[in-house]
């Protein structure tokens, strides 16, 4: 039975409503600061912690709820008499109802405060109370969460008590708060100190929502984002089209990421987390163009990534075939109106350029960490008597950007600005090079992920016309494939950066 209750929050959306029905069902109020004044301006009977305490706030508020008073009337235990006893010989009442959301450290971190005003935001009275009332869960409700204000009503209305699985599921919602709470704060404090791989893991992300499913109908599945609101899933808008999917998210992070490579206007068009084709154009319409024609097939049901705003001939262009998401910076109104032709195309807005700093994957029993891929090259070294053409060097640059997002064994033909010919996923480097390159048909240039393990890759090549050679280099036989491209007149720039993606 809930006889006190001490209400702390930030956020006061419904509050009122919830503490009437509390004191509507003969509940005494216990309160602090800021929700104090409010429940007492509303006519709320209310008591100040500090009329429980016997002590005033200090240190301009930080120190109010830490007091034997108030956790000693959150964690006794009440079927413990020896708890009971102490609480009676020092005049503590208990407290059985608990709600508490905290000062917002996860919406001040994308505000731009100095260290000194960010500090101010982390909580600590907040989450002691709620870990407190969390672990004696059976004997208090605890409540973090403003969505849960209604099922405590709805099961005190109909059942005069909160059920104990609700009491259990309420305290687990309490150290997911906390535990993300406090990785959020972590990773600040070890960002300001440029400090990577700490001894524990600390990841603070919000769902967004429940997918309707994995990557196959029988997985289920969900999207969380960052709490800092950085990222492309925290700043993308649904302007027309069905809900993502999995599959859908993952596409679109890869295809958005390629596109913001370029400063030119890119396209990327994408099918099952690989590109299928990369162009630059002058327009938007140039650039999905080009990126079309590198191939018409596999583009089919597929993902389109723009840098650049969307206008309406890129859109007629568009939806002569069938795609599932279309993203773009922005789209003009015309545009958005031939491509709200296809009920069912996702078209989305997204604002900002890719943010993350490091990857996660998970693996059995764990997880790998690793940097984000930022560095296309170490430097551009030419290592055969002949030289690209300035325009050759562009096209290298150019497919490496595109051969860092594709499943090694990468390889890219390019011509004219265009990834012509794609080829990844293999376990070996000459299938990948025979693909690209019958794909292309007509390629001038050729990127690697990574080193040539034998000369096989450059006659093949040869065979058809290939100009010049982008690469990593790094290989025990590097001495092999540079020979080759000498004997045939191939360009090879070795970048000494190594792209494999997994």
């Amino acid at each position: 039975m809930i006889k006190r209750a001490l209400i702390s929050v930030y956020d006061k959306t419904n509050i009122i409503t919830f503490a009437n029905f509390l004191v509507s069902n003969g509940v005494e109020l216990i309160s602090t600061g800021g929700t104090y004044k409010l429940l007492k301006e509303k006519g709320l009977p209310v008591k100040e912690v500090s009329e429980v305490t016997n002590a005033e706030e200090m240190l301009d508020g930080r120190v109010k709820t830490l007091h034997p008073k108030i956790h000693g009337g959150i964690l006794a235990i009440r079927n413990n008499e020896n708890h009971m006893e102490t609480l009676n010989a020092r005049e503590i009442q208990t407290i059985d109802l608990v709600c508490v959301n905290l000062y917002p450290f996860f919406d001040k971190l994308e505000e731009n405060l100095s260290f000194e005003e960010m500090i101010e935001f982390i909580d600590i009275g907040g989450p002691t109370m709620l870990r407190s009332a969390a672990k004696n869960f059976q004997d208090v409700v605890v409540v973090s969460q403003i969505e849960d204000y209604r099922t405590i009503m709805a099961e005190i209305e109909n059942q005069g008590e909160v059920t104990y699985s609700t009491r259990r599921r309420l305290a687990a919602k309490v150290f997911n708060l906390t535990s993300s709470y406090d990785a959020a704060i972590a990773n600040y404090l070890f960002k300001e100190e440029g400090l990577s791989n700490p001894k524990y893991l600390s990841l603070s992300y919000e769902k967004l929502e429940d997918l309707r499913y994995g990557e196959n109908p029988h997985q289920n599945a969900a999207i969380y984002k960052r709490t800092d609101k950085n990222g492309m899933m925290n700043n993308i808008e649904i302007l027309n089209g069905k809900q993502l999917s999995y599959n859908n998210i993952k596409d679109m992070d890869i295809a958005w990421k390629v596109v913001n490579e370029f400063e030119e206007t890119a396209c990327c068009t994408l099918k099952h987390n690989t590109p299928c084709g990369v162009a630059l154009g002058e327009t938007p319409e140039e650039a999905y163009t080009k990126a079309f024609s590198c191939d018409e097939v596999s583009i089919y049901g597929g993902i389109v990534a723009l840098n650049n705003k969307v206008n309406k001939l890129a859109a007629l262009e568009m939806v002569k075939t069938f795609l599932e998401i279309v993203i773009a910076p922005d789209f003009d109104e015309e545009a958005l109106e031939v491509l709200k032709t296809k009920k069912n195309l996702r078209v989305i807005k997204c604002t900002t350029s890719p943010q993350d700093e490091i990857e996660v994957v998970s693996v059995d029993g764990g997880i790998l960490l690793q940097d984000v891929d930022k560095k296309i090259y170490e430097e551009l070294k030419v290592v055969t008597k002949t030289a690209p053409t300035d325009d050759e060097m562009e096209n290298l640059v150019f497919g490496m950007k595109v051969a860092k997002y594709v499943k090694s064994n990468a390889i890219v033909a390019i011509k004219d600005k265009m990834a012509k010919g794609i080829a990844g996923g293999q376990v070996n480097r000459i299938w990948s090079t025979v693909q690209a390159l019958d794909r292309a048909k007509d390629g001038v240039v050729l990127a690697s992920d990574g080193f040539f393990p034998f000369r096989d890759c450059v006659e093949e090549a040869n065979k058809c016309n290939i100009k010049a050679i982008i690469q990593p280099g790094g290989s025990v036989r590097d001495k092999e494939s540079i020979e080759a491209c000498e004997e045939y007149g191939i360009a090879m720039v070795i970048t000494g950066t190594r792209h494999f993606k997994h």
